[in-house]
């Protein structure tokens, strides 16, 4: 099978393409054909960064292939996704059962990984910032797939004004499609502000001016990967608050409430009350592409990589084998898996 793999050998950081051996699911796992990985911003990060190899996360959709010891709320066939935490980025990957969900019939695995994750991360963090009825709110990094869905879920749940925050002016007219009242620039005074709650995925430097964007008594949600550091003077002249939010410790904690949120979701989705945005769909042997357009702020929602495309650069290859491998950006292959 086709697997790219994150490489660091004294020089720049690479995604590189090889063929592996097809993985086999543990107890309390399960095998998939993958049909679709969607590319996280928290794995883009950890590659830019690294300085040693890291494994590649990433949600992924497909078709139940082989069950592990255990296995008993799946059969081979069923269409599932989750986030594999270990070569996502893969013809086949294996999935924590019980951090899998079903598709359903009718919704394809790319709007499975543009939609579950993203959108749980979007409810998860608009519910943190308890928002009342009338109340205005921002969203930071508002035109990546996070974004996008935490846009639509404070129109639909009532928010006031629903301002889109973004790095360049050419994303306003996709923002307002989807529902902003508004869309300012990082690089504005004050963003329009005050805020009666900031949903944050950019973190870093940008934290500073949301906290001082916040009304008396705000609430900023930081759900980003980015760190970065609040002045706590800041908060105490607005008598606001900051919150941390991650999915995955709801997932863990909660799981209840993570089940019922994920039932909402596809429920929200089929009524179009919540719609997915998906920027591209590329080539898995084309991540190095994928993680350029997120790491230069130019994708507007969910970027996916799909193994069953090729590239459009063809260039011949002989495989050798499992170890055999190539620079992702210049693969190309007519192979079946």
């Amino acid at each position: 099978m086709l697997r790219i793999r994150h490489e660091v050998n004294g020089g720049p950081t690479a995604l590189v393409a090889e063929e592996a051996d097809r993985p086999k699911p543990g107890a309390g796992e399960v095998l998939i054909r993958t049909k679709a990985v969607g590319v996280t911003l928290p794995t883009v990060r950890k590659v830019r960064d690294a300085r040693e190899p890291i494994s590649l996360a990433g949600e992924v959709a497909g078709e139940i292939t082989a069950l592990g010891e255990g296995v008993a709320a799946f059969g081979i066939g069923d269409r599932v996704t989750g986030l594999c935490f270990t070569d996502a980025y893969a013809e086949f990957a294996v999935l924590n059962a019980a951090m899998t969900s079903r598709i359903p019939d009718g919704a394809s695995e790319v709007e499975a990984v543009a939609l579950v994750r993203s959108g749980l991360v979007a409810r998860g963090a608009y519910d943190a910032a308890h928002v009342k009825p009338g109340e205005s709110v921002l969203v930071t990094a508002a035109a990546s797939a996070v974004g996008t869905l935490a846009l639509q879920y404070a129109k639909a749940d009532g928010a006031g004004r629903v301002v889109a925050a973004v790095s360049s002016a050419d994303k306003a007219d996709f923002l307002r499609n989807l529902g902003a009242d508004e869309v300012v620039l990082y690089e504005d005074a004050d963003w329009g502000a005050p805020y009666d709650a900031i949903l944050d995925g950019v973190g870093g430097d940008l934290l500073g001016p949301a906290v001082r964007a916040l009304a008396t008594g705000g609430r900023l949600v930081a759900f980003s990967s980015g760190g970065g550091t609040v002045e706590a003077y800041e908060l105490l002249v607005r008598s606001a608050s900051m919150i941390g939010f991650q999915v995955r410790a709801t997932a863990v904690g909660k799981p209840e409430l993570y089940d019922r949120w994920l039932r909402e979701l596809w429920q929200l989705h089929e009524a179009g009350t919540l719609r997915t945005a998906v920027h591209e769909e590329i080539p898995l042997a084309e991540a190095t592409r994928a993680h350029t357009l997120i790491e230069q702020r130019r994708n507007l929602g969910k970027v996916v990589l799909v193994p069953s495309l090729r590239p459009k650069a063809l260039c011949p290859w002989s495989p050798s084998g499992p170890g055999h491998r190539y620079e992702s950006r210049d693969f190309a292959s007519s192979r079946t898996s």
